[in-house]
């Protein structure tokens, strides 16, 4: 029988899609269903990896809180966006990806019972690791307008109370695009100091913005500051998806936590990766080489929304990401998934799982594929609807 912590974590739909499409192995098929990109890394990450193969520092579990090279780096790299300091040695830790990062912040914030605020829709990934932490999931929906995503912020942060133990945040969120500013932050720091709850800020995303405005970071927030613990990945803005290395940033106590958590979880991180990583964050042309690389995302994006402008689709505000609402269509995701699969050559994940009214929408991911073969989209949708 399924221990009860897993009875309600679902998969997140991704892998049987991703499973199917590579036992079809046909060149034809568009590859939307993962959250990969084809873009390539920062060339200083891949030679400071290389160089890292010659290195026995590299192949050790030490040290367990991460390189200082990497805690250096990612503390400045928070600090800079914030306009915080954080010390490395005390206020930073690394980990071994963004979700472990999430996972372990959960572990260490969440009592068994008490409530996560989330918006939705959201990523199942955050969903489950809530659950599997013991928490309970509250949620508040993002609205889909013509302009994108929005949540207002005063239902956001009406919805923080006794048992909240954690507001869990992303902007650019995943799936939505959904990007979060300065008036969430603000009506959350009321209701986050009034029922003493943290603010998880997953800054996976927060530079791939479609407006080239600046992150708006809570931490930025005096109130907040305190509260604040920003978890970060180097798999999304910098591409390095296979290096598996992320940061967990924030108030030293709850850090030593948090650190507590991954020495009894995942342990430490890639070695062979956390110089590289450092070198992409800290590298002079850092922010010019994200800018670049959300330029051509937000190409394929705006191809993607031309192709299906027929279709029910809402505009994302930043990631690498939209969904397609399947209401209209008279279908299930699922249904439209299984269409488009099996006649149009698409894989594409129905969101089942990723929060209340996930089952409502298709995700399209649009950063694993060039414009030019996601310009007979549209033909292709209109040859699985017919």
């Amino acid at each position: 029988m399924t221990v009860t912590r897993l009875r309600e974590i679902p998969g997140i739909g991704v892998d049987t899609l991703g499973d199917a499409a590579d036992a079809v192995n046909d060149p034809d098929f568009l590859r939307l269903e993962n959250l990969d990109t084809d873009l390539r890394p920062p060339l200083v990450a891949v030679a400071a990896t290389r160089a890292a193969v010659d290195d026995d520092a590299a192949n050790s579990y030490l040290p367990f809180q991460g390189h200082r090279s990497l805690r250096a780096a990612a503390a400045a790299h928070a600090g800079r966006i914030s306009g915080r300091h954080y010390d490395a040695d005390t206020e930073c830790v690394g980990v071994a990806g963004g979700l472990n990062g999430i996972l372990n912040t959960l572990l260490a914030t969440v009592e068994p019972g008490q409530e996560v605020v989330l918006c939705d829709p959201i990523y199942a990934g955050l969903v489950n690791r809530v659950r599997l932490a013991g928490g309970v999931p509250r949620f508040v929906p993002a609205q889909p307008t013509a302009e994108g995503w929005t949540v207002d912020p005063e239902r956001l942060a009406g919805a923080v109370g006794p048992g909240t133990a954690a507001v869990l945040m992303m902007g650019p969120a995943m799936p939505t695009g959904l990007v979060l500013d300065d008036s969430h932050w603000s009506a959350l720091a009321g209701a986050c100091e009034r029922h003493d709850a943290w603010l998880i800020y997953d800054a996976a995303m927060e530079r791939i913005r479609f407006d080239r405005r600046p992150p708006s970071h809570p931490a930025a927030h005096e109130s907040l500051a305190r509260r604040t613990i920003t978890v970060g990945s180097a798999s999304k803005e910098l591409r390095l998806i296979g290096w598996r290395v992320g940061w967990v940033v924030g108030p030293a106590d709850i850090v030593a936590d948090i650190r507590l958590v991954g020495l009894t979880n995942v342990v430490c991180q890639v070695g062979l990766a956390q110089d590289a990583v450092a070198a992409a964050l800290d590298a002079p042309d850092a922010d010019a080489d994200v800018a670049a690389a959300t330029a051509e995302w937000q190409r394929r994006c705006e191809t993607v929304l031309h192709q299906l402008a027929a279709y029910p689709v809402v505009r994302p505000h930043g990631g690498w990401s939209l969904l397609v609402d399947t209401r209209p269509l008279e279908l299930t995701a699922a249904e439209l998934s299984r269409r488009l699969f099996d006649h149009a050559k698409i894989a594409a994940t129905p969101m089942d799982g990723w929060g209340p009214s996930g089952s409502h929408y298709l995700r399209i991911v649009f950063a694993n594929e060039p414009v030019e073969r996601l310009t007979d989209l549209g033909d292709r949708f209109h040859l699985a609807l017919r």
